[in-house]
This record gives structure tokens, C-alpha cells and sequence, in this order.
């Protein structure tokens, strides 16, 4: 179908199950805006073209704070925000993708080599991705896309994994005839960012936008990762996930986030293995007084904290699966006071006087007490914490928050049910036999 067929089935409601699917209360703002990059796309790559419509989502980590380098066990969750794309296919071996408010990046698919003016921008992801999926066999080709965003960047949602995810999907539907799995799009997303981008993000954030909904990773075998989902409906427990966004920059933070596997591997390597999850917790504990020779203390304390997230992650998933709530609660609580104490990822020691996350959390543990749980969030220095908040104290919260931090900082987050994918009014609706 072309734009003007896809925005009359939107006017008349024909859409409206899969916004409800993806979006849940978010969903009555979509008409106008997938209306809205219809027309943008038509604006700046012309009529008639037949188009398809994709989506990927941001992402909140729910346990495992920097332990997926470590091959390590994490929980996430795919949230509500997300990118949403128009592509189109085209004859021209280009992808030209025109992200709302940005220049449009354009990518020549026969040079696919690392160009290093792109490293650090989006058109390095765009080359990345399309390299990968060549090298693992699939079928690439040119295409026009205009994307829009509403996953708030630096802000631990993981809008750059969102936006390789989408990329992914629209090679995966357009060219691959789906065949390509989340998993591998997920590791496909992370090569492009370590290896064209140039960031040292581990494979979890890529992993929770491809995949979607509450999900347990096991990243023991990075190669074969284990997924499994999770089902607890976030929604009827009684709390509220909040992201509050505390307005700290990223900038200049590169050297914190390579600094926290580094060390960690550092450990490791001390005890003749790559990665701390090599390594047997009771090892590592009883080989420290030679290890103090050995390593920094910092890099000792980020130890101490990947063993133990590592241990609560699992812990976390079963009581979600047992319906307790109180359990996980305290578990999230346990692991922002080991991220803040032994991982020190709450602040950047390039900068102590500012300290927005921890401010942040220390509202949050004085307005919320024994009833609510909170912690920072994503790769941290900077940026967002993480609540979960009772129904009966959100607004007394979101008040508090927001008028420190400012207005519209507390964002409020649901869970999506699906990761990467496109986007059809037949979404979410059981299969014949089903």
C-alpha cells in the first residue's frame, strides 16, 4: 500500500488494535503520529511509493546493572517509547534514512567497510547493520525510510539499540523475508555499534528492544544467549515504573562507560580467565589479598559487584514468575545500593560536583521509604534512575521530582509485549488455530 491507502485505514480505525497491542494508554496519540510520518515521508521521498511501516522499542533494565560484558544474566524489559519507521524499498543499492530532526544519512551498500567519519553518528549503525547482515549471508538492498523517535535519548532507554533494531527489522522484512530471528538482530545491532559506531556496549540493551517484553538473558554463551520470558503483568501490581531523567549530560562520559568492563576484566584476567563470569565467585573472594597487588580497588569493588547482581538477576525472575512483588522490590533496592557503592556508576569522578542521579535517588528513598524501590538506570554517570512507585503516591512523587528536575522528567513506562518489528493491523491478533 502507499501513504494516502495506509493513513485512510488509520482515519478509520483500522489500526487502532495494534496501537492498543503496542502502546496500551499511549496508544489514542499514535493515529496522528503514525499519520504524521506518512506525510513525512511522502514530503521528503515522494508519493505513491509502496510503503510498510516497522517498529522498535526503547528499553528499561530491570536487574543486572553492567553484567552483560560479563556474560553475565540481566532482566529487561521493552517499554512503551519507541522508533517508528516508513520505508520503501528502492532500486538504488542506498539506504537513505531521514531521522526527524536530523540531516538524512545516506549509505552506499558497496562499500560497506568502516568509514571513520561516520564513527559516532547514525550512519555508521546504518552501515554496520547492513555490513553484518551481509557477512552472515543474508540478502541486503537499498531502501528510503523516515523514522521518528520518542525513545528519550541519554536516557538509559536505549534509543541507539532502538533505532539498530529498526534498522534491522526493515532489512530483515524487506529483503530477508523475516528470516532473520530477534536474537541475531540483537547481536547484529551490538557488532555495529562496537565495530562501526565505535561504543563497548555489551549485547542486552540490543537484546531487550529486538525481543521485546519482560525478558530473563543469560549471556553465559554470548554466541547462544539464553532468552526466556518472563510474564508478570507490571500493570496490575499496584506500582508504577518510572524513569526519571535528571538532566545530566553524556558527553565525555565514553572513558567511564569503557572503564567498568575494563576493570571488571582486569579481575578476570588476574585469575587466568577473560571474563568474571569464568570466574567462581568463591575464587574470586578468597584470592584477595593477592589480588589488591594486582588490581585497583575500584576495579576489585566492580567485582564484588558483578558477583552479586549476577546472583540477584535470577532471583528476580522467579519471584516475578511467583507473583511476588515485595521480593523483587527489595532485590531492586539491593542492586542500586551495590551499583551506587561497589560499581560507582552513580557519578562521574571527572565531575563529583554534579550529581544528579544521586540526588535523585536520594529524593527517591526519602519519598518512597519501605513502599517503593529505586535505582539508577542503564549504564549510569549520568542521565535517569529507575522507581517503581505505589498507584497512591505517584503523583505526590512525580510531583516532588519534577519540580526539582523539572517539568515532564518523570516519565511513566509500560511494558511491550513486542520487540523489533513491522507493523500491520493484523499485529498481536492470534494466528487461525490459536
Amino acid at each position: 500500500m502507499d501513504t494516502r491507502q495506509v493513513q485512510a485505514q488509520i482515519a478509520q480505525g483500522e489500526w487502532d488494535d495494534v496501537f492498543r497491542y503496542l502502546y496500551g494508554r499511549r496508544a489514542e496519540e499514535q493515529r496522528q503520529r503514525y499519520c504524521r510520518t506518512l506525510e513525512s515521508f511522502e514530503e521528503r521521498f515522494g508519493s505513491g511509493r509502496q510503503i510498510r511501516l516497522f517498529s522498535a522499542p526503547g528499553r528499561s533494565e530491570l536487574g543486572g546493572n553492567h553484567t552483560d560484558h560479563q556474560h553475565g544474566r540481566v532482566l529487561e524489559a521493552g517499554v512503551d517509547l519507541d522508533v517508528v519507521a516508513v520505508a520503501a524499498k528502492s532500486d538504488q543499492p542506498v539506504i537513505r534514512i531521514q531521522s526527524e530532526g536530523y540531516a538524512m544519512d545516506v549509505v552506499d551498500l558497496r562499500d560497506l567497510s568502516p568509514q571513520q567519519r561516520e564513527s559516532n553518528h547514525a550512519a555508521s549503525l546504518i552501515r554496520g547493520v547492513a555490513a553484518r547482515f551481509q557477512q552472515l549471508g543474508y540478502p541486503i538492498g537499498g531502501f528510503d525510510a523516515y523514522t521518528t523517535s520518542n525513545v528519550l535519548k541519554g536516557s538509559g532507554l536505549s534509543s541507539s539499540a532502538a533505532f539498530e533494531t529498526v534498522i534491522g527489522a526493515m532489512l530483515n522484512h524487506l529483503y530477508a523475508q523475516g528470516q532473520v530471528d530477534p536474537v541475531t538482530i540483537a547481536q547484529i545491532g551490538q557488532y555495529a555499534e562496537n565495530v562501526y559506531f565505535g561504543k563497548p556496549s555489551g549485547l542486552s540493551d540490543q537484546t531487550a528492544c529486538s525481543v521485546g517484553g519482560c525478558t530473563f538473558i543469560d549471556f553465559a554463551d554470548p554466541q547462544h544467549p539464553l532468552v526466556e520470558r518472563v510474564d508478570f503483568d507490571f500493570a496490575r501490581c499496584g506500582y508504577q515504573l518510572c524513569v526519571v531523567d535528571t538532566g545530566g549530560s553524556h558527553a565525555d562520559l565514553t572513558e567511564d562507560y569503557a572503564a567498568a568492563p575494563q576493570e571488571m576484566r582486569a579481575v578476570a584476567a588476574a585469575l587466568g580467565k577473560q571474563v568474571l563470569r569464568e570466574v567462581e565467585p568463591q575464587v574470586f573472594y578468597e584470592a584477595l589479598p593477592r589480588l589488591r597487588g594486582q588490581c585497583t580497588d575500584r576495579a576489585l569493588l566492580r567485582a564484588f559487584h558483578f558477583f552479586g547482581d549476577n546472583d540477584r538477576v535470577p532471583r528476580q525472575a522467579a519471584a516475578l514468575r511467583a507473583g511476588d512483588f515485595e521480593t523483587f522490590r527489595r532485590l531492586v533496592i539491593e542492586s542500586g545500593r551495590s551499583s551506587y557503592m561497589y560499581l560507582q556508576n552513580v557519578y562521574t569522578c571527572q565531575n563529583p560536583a554534579e550529581q544528579g542521579l544521586s540526588l535523585a535517588l536520594a529524593m527517591s528513598e526519602r519519598l518512597l521509604q519501605d513502599r517503593g524501590a529505586w535505582r539508577v538506570h542503564g549504564g549510569g554517570f549520568a542521565g535517569t534512575i529507575q522507581a517503581f512507585v505505589p498507584q497512591d503516591l505517584l503523583e505526590e512523587y512525580r510531583t516532588a521530582m519534577e519540580a526539582v528536575f523539572g517539568e515532564g522528567s518523570c516519565h511513566l513506562l509500560s511494558v511491550r509485549p513486542v520487540g523489533g518489528v513491522e507493523v500491520t493491523p493484523q499485529l498481536g491478533r492470534p494466528s487461525n488455530g490459536d
